[in-house]
């Protein structure tokens, strides 16, 4: 498959052959999932905490007597039948992470970006720099490629110019090629990889 790349202005500069072989078919897709479910469970944060019966401070007294008084038997104000009492099961804190071997990582990666290229969702660019932060010329570019809907850019190495000029522009992501992840290859309805960068994922994916 080769792809066209284009300069920054949006006109085709020459072309680009994908070295990494496409997987085709229902192949990885379940690896794809277990990915995915994976990277989701890391991101949360796992804190939310209820107290038990035992842990509810307060007198350990006995509300009244057991019997006489015409009420249901209470032994605690701790009780979780009371306003204000422990919580029956209730959550802890935890660690929701899923182990997925580096192997299963690559592979869908490889599958699901093979995906977005042969839905025509890549573009690839010579090169991203501004000379300064400017926010109308990150809109532009984006403009010169027709891209719409949410975009991520995926870079050779992080740029602070770049960076300033997206932060306002909603929809939009960066990344780096060292770093990408499936997640956020299908996430976005746009891909756009400088050529370095997609050089860099090429490598990782050509790894064996």
């Amino acid at each position: 498959m080769k792809l066209t790349v284009k300069d920054q202005q949006g006109n085709a500069s020459g072309e680009l052959e994908v070295r990494f072989p496409i997987i085709e078919n229902q192949r990885a897709t379940q690896l794809v999932h277990e990915t995915i479910v994976a990277y989701r469970a890391a991101q949360r944060s796992g804190t939310a905490c209820t107290k038990t019966m035992g842990e509810v401070q307060g007198t350990g007294k006995k509300p009244w007597r057991q019997k006489g008084t015409g009420r249901a038997r209470a032994g605690s104000f701790a009780s979780p039948l009371w306003r204000g009492g422990g919580v029956v099961f209730g959550p802890k804190p935890r660690d929701f992470r899923k182990k997925v071997m580096k192997s299963a990582k690559q592979v869908s990666l490889q599958k699901a970006l093979g995906e977005r290229l042969k839905a025509g969702d890549v573009a690839v660019v010579d090169d991203l720099k501004f000379e300064a932060p400017k926010t109308k010329e990150f809109v532009k570019f984006l403009a010169a490629l027709q891209v719409t809907g949410t975009v991520l850019v995926v870079l050779g190495q992080a740029d602070a110019n770049l960076r300033l000029a997206a932060r306002n522009v909603p929809d939009v992501e960066l990344a780096e090629g060292v770093s990408l992840n499936t997640y956020q290859v299908l996430r976005s309805d746009r891909l756009i990889f400088t050529r370095g960068a997609f050089e860099q994922v090429e490598q990782r994916l050509l790894k064996s």
